[in-house]
C-alpha cells in the first residue's frame, strides 16, 4: 500500500496502528512527532526518506523534510478557500490514517464543512497565559472556517479528536448553550466582574455566526448584566451587532480589536482565505470609531518576507480609520503548525519558502515553535528589533495619543437589568 495524500481523490481511510508505522508512512507533511526535539539544529529530513520516496523531492532539496504529495494523475490540486492543504495526524489518536488513491471528479473531492453542536457544562475559561491581556475568555466556536494558515488555535482542535489541518477549518463545533452558561456564571455569588474576551481562541464572527448568532446572544447577556467584554475579530460581520455595541459603550463596557494581517488582497486570499479583506477591516475600524467605540488594530501575525514590509502603510491606514493603537505579534509556529505552514509556504511561495521559515525561527531564538512566555509573541533578535523600530516610527508619525481605555466593572451587580427593574417597581409600590 502506497501512502499518498491526494487532492482530487476520494479519501478512503484505512487505520493502521501508529506504533507499527515507520516515520515515512506518516502524513506527507508530518515528521516524526519528536523530530525537532531530537534534532533541534537539523535541516535534514527523516533517515532514508529520499531513498524510499525519491519522487517527492523534486525541487525541494535541502528542506527540513522534502515532500511533494501527488494525486493519481501526478498533479497536485490546490484547495481554494482553504488555508491548510492536507490532513495531519492527531497526536492523541492511536491510529494513523492512510488515503488510497481513487480519482474522482473535482466537485466530489472537495472537503465540505460540517457543523457539529457540542454541549459544554461551562463556557467562561480562565486564561493562564501572562502574554494575554485578559483573565477570562469565551469561545462559542471550536475550529474556524476562516482557515488562517498561521493560526495558533489549530493545535486545540486535536483535543476534540480532530486534526489541525483540514479538520480545523472544515469540522466546526458550536456551542448553542453558551449564552445560558454565561448568564449562569454571571449570576454566581462568587463571580466578580472582570472583562471577558470574545474569543481568545477562534473568531467569534466566523461565517457560521451569521446564521446562529451565538456571539450576538452573548453580547445581549453582557448588556443585560452590565458586564464588561472585549472582542477580537478579523470579520466585518461585527458591524451587524453595532446596535448592541453602542449600548454597551454607553457604560464603558466594550472594546474591540480588529486583527489585520495584510492589505495585499492576493496574499490574504491564500493566507487567510475566508476572512474579510484587509480594506474591509479598515472600513470596520472606521465604522466603530465613528460610533465612538474604542477600537484598536492588531497586526497579527507579522510573517518575515510576507507582510513585514507592510508595517508603515498598515499603521497609517489604521490610524486614518480611527484606531487608538496598533499592536504587532510576531509569527510563531507552535506544535504541528510548523508542518502545516511549511507545506503551505512551499506551495504558494516556493522561491522564498525556505527564507520565510528560517526567519521565523531566527525571530524566536532558532525555534519556530517557541513557547516561552514573554518571548513567544514579541520575538527576539535583530529582525524583531527592526520590526519594533518600524512600529515606533509609524506610531509617532500617524497615531494620535489616546487616554488608556479601562472597562467599567462597577456597573455589574450580578443581577440582570430586568431583575433590578422589577425590584425597583416593587419598592415604589
Amino acid at each position: 500500500m502506497k501512502t499518498i495524500y491526494p487532492r482530487s481523490v476520494k479519501h478512503i481511510r484505512v487505520s493502521e496502528p501508529a506504533e507499527e508505522q515507520g516515520c515515512h508512512e506518516q502524513s506527507s507533511h508530518e515528521p516524526h512527532p519528536n523530530f525537532n526535539e531530537r534534532h533541534p539544529n537539523s535541516t535534514e529530513q527523516h533517515p532514508n526518506f529520499n531513498e524510499r520516496h525519491p519522487e517527492f523531492n523534486e525541487g525541494r532539496e535541502g528542506t527540513r523534510h522534502s515532500l511533494k504529495p501527488s494525486t493519481g494523475s501526478g498533479a497536485r490540486i490546490y484547495r481554494k478557500g482553504r488555508g491548510a492543504q492536507s490532513d495531519i495526524h492527531n497526536p492523541f489518536e492511536k491510529n494513523r490514517y492512510v488515503d488510497w488513491e481513487i480519482d474522482l471528479p473535482k466537485d466530489q473531492s472537495e472537503r465540505k464543512t460540517q457543523y457539529i453542536e457540542v454541549f459544554p457544562k461551562s463556557i467562561v475559561n480562565k486564561v493562564e497565559s501572562p502574554d494575554v491581556p485578559s483573565d477570562y475568555s469565551i469561545n462559542p466556536y471550536q475550529g474556524c472556517e476562516h482557515g488562517c494558515i498561521y493560526c495558533y488555535a489549530r493545535n486545540s482542535h486535536t483535543f476534540w479528536g480532530y486534526n489541525m489541518g483540514l479538520d480545523f477549518e472544515s469540522r466546526i463545533l458550536y456551542k448553542s448553550n453558551a449564552p445560558e452558561l454565561l448568564e449562569k456564571k454571571l449570576q454566581s455569588k462568587n463571580w466578580v466582574a472582570n472583562p471577558i474576551m470574545l474569543s481568545g481562541n477562534t473568531d467569534p464572527y466566523q461565517p457560521l455566526e451569521y446564521k446562529l448568532k451565538i456571539t450576538r446572544k452573548l453580547l445581549e447577556v453582557f448588556l443585560e448584566y452590565k458586564h464588561p467584554v472585549s472582542i477580537i475579530t478579523k470579520n466585518s460581520m461585527i458591524l451587524r451587532d453595532l446596535d448592541i455595541l453602542k449600548e454597551l459603550n454607553k457604560h464603558r463596557l466594550v472594546s474591540v480589536a480588529v486583527s489585520i494581517t495584510t492589505l495585499n488582497e492576493k496574499l490574504r486570499q491564500v493566507l487567510e482565505p475566508k476572512t474579510a479583506s484587509g480594506h474591509a477591516r479598515i472600513r470596520t475600524v472606521k465604522a466603530l470609531a465613528a460610533n465612538h467605540i474604542p477600537v484598536s488594530v492588531m497586526m497579527a501575525p507579522i510573517i518575515p518576507s510576507l507582510n513585514s514590509q507592510e508595517i508603515i502603510p498598515l499603521v497609517k491606514a489604521a490610524a486614518e480609520a480611527g484606531a487608538r493603537n496598533v499592536q504587532p505579534i510576531i509569527a510563531r509556529l507552535n506544535g504541528q503548525l510548523l508542518d502545516i505552514f511549511e507545506d503551505w509556504a512551499y506551495l504558494n511561495f516556493p522561491e522564498r519558502a525556505k527564507k520565510i521559515l528560517k526567519q521565523i525561527a531566527e525571530a524566536h531564538g532558532g525555534q519556530a515553535n517557541d513557547s516561552r512566555f514573554g518571548k513567544r509573541m514579541r520575538g527576539e533578535g535583530q529582525f524583531v528589533e527592526h520590526i519594533h523600530q518600524q512600529f515606533k516610527l509609524a506610531r509617532r508619525l500617524y497615531l494620535k495619543p489616546h487616554e488608556k481605555f479601562e472597562h467599567n466593572c462597577s456597573s455589574f451587580t450580578g443581577q440582570s437589568s430586568h431583575q433590578l427593574s422589577l425590584f425597583t417597581e416593587r419598592q415604589i409600590a
